[in-house]
């Protein structure tokens, strides 16, 4: 039987790599590693933005809704797909969770060994889950994440493995598509972008993006790009690295970033900044952007609403501004945080219609 002509038509969506090739290190030997991810939608949120007193458009960059629920798959279809054009057999990833899921689900695409390091017990089990079903060889260290990624770089150092953290550059570039998509999507660069900050390869990705478009003449502005780290986990804000960071955001439980300087010279040249919340803000902004907008993001996500927040009460942001953020992850991936914050659980009653009307008050 031949193929559908829905699925041969060349408008449809096959991957970033595919959409810009033209923006990215790939030529016709690269093979094509994908798993359609991209083309994610960008959600307005009113109800969000008039619960938090604000005077601008608000449009969330949902990640989630990538093939393995988060930002990773953007910069790992590029990095398998150069690994593999290289003729790597194995690669390896320091993780707090998202690259690991990442990683392995594209190294399962293309048949190719995957090892992915952990700190042991600070992983959401959403994430740890998908590495282990994707069948990567996981090991959980007694240490942190810079621990792990030290361990990653000394791996790569022996040239039998290919990195695929973001310190390999082409994750970047992966990245960045993101931004591109942005401005397609609303034909222009907003005024601001707010996004959390971890590892710091995802602010330099954005600001490489939003350049490139410009510089290209596609757009004609460029935002300014704020970015928001955990109060107990805020080297760029502190200005040195943190040796036991903590918070309940473990995507961006990361003490000393990979890509510090990207970010600073992202947050120096857009004239933006970087800048820290607590736990407790986190978790309100995580709270409030599901119950006001039905949209279930991981908590690192819920960092840069609580900056958003902030910036209300400060009024930082001029009223009529065009204002996007990205929503990193689905909050999914940490399941355990979304039950403790709902804080309820589910009313059992008979089974009878009489029964249900009486417990919600009919």
């Amino acid at each position: 039987m031949s193929p559908s002509p829905l699925l041969q038509s060349a408008d449809r969506w096959q991957g970033v790599i595919h959409r810009y090739a033209k923006y990215l290190p790939v030529t016709d030997a690269t093979p094509r590693i994908s798993l359609s991810e991209g083309n994610t939608p960008l959600v307005r949120v009113d109800h969000f933005v008039e619960a938090i007193g604000g005077k601008f458009s608000l449009f969330l960059k949902y990640e989630g809704l990538n093939p393995t629920a988060s930002f990773k798959d953007r910069g790992m279809t590029l990095a398998i797909s150069k690994a593999c054009e290289k003729g790597a057999e194995v690669v390896a990833c320091a993780s707090t969770g998202n690259t690991s899921a990442a990683a392995a689900a594209y190294s399962a695409r293309a048949k190719l060994k995957c090892v992915v390091i952990l700190p042991h017990g600070n992983i959401a089990m959403g994430k740890l889950s998908q590495a282990l079903i994707y069948g990567a060889e996981t090991i959980a260290i007694r240490g942190n994440f810079d621990d792990a990624l030290r361990i990653v770089r000394e791996l790569g150092g022996t040239g039998r493995v290919e990195v695929v953290n973001s310190i390999n550059p082409v994750r970047i570039e992966g990245q960045k598509t993101a931004a591109f998509e942005i401005c397609d999507q609303l034909g222009r660069a907003p005024d601001f972008h707010f996004l959390p900050v971890g590892n710091a390869g995802n602010i330099t990705a954005y600001w490489r993006g939003f350049q490139e478009y410009a510089d290209r003449g596609l757009v004609e502005t460029t935002p300014r790009l704020m970015g928001w780290q955990a109060a107990g986990a805020a080297p760029l804000v502190e200005g040195k690295p943190v040796a036991q960071p903590e918070t309940i955001a473990t995507a961006i439980r990361i003490g000393n970033p990979a890509s510090w300087q990207g970010a600073e010279t992202a947050v120096r040249e857009s004239q933006g900044g970087i800048d820290k919340v607590t736990d407790e803000e986190i978790l309100h902004a995580y709270k409030t952007i599901a119950q006001t907008e039905g949209i279930l993001a991981e908590p690192a996500s819920a960092a840069p609403l609580a900056g958003l927040i902030r910036a209300v009460h400060n009024q930082s942001i001029p009223e009529g501004s065009l204002v996007t953020a990205t929503m990193t992850g689905h909050g999914l991936k940490d399941p355990d945080r979304a039950l403790k914050t709902a804080g309820v659980e589910p009313t059992v009653v008979d089974p009878s219609t009489s029964a249900v009307m009486k417990s919600i008050g009919m």
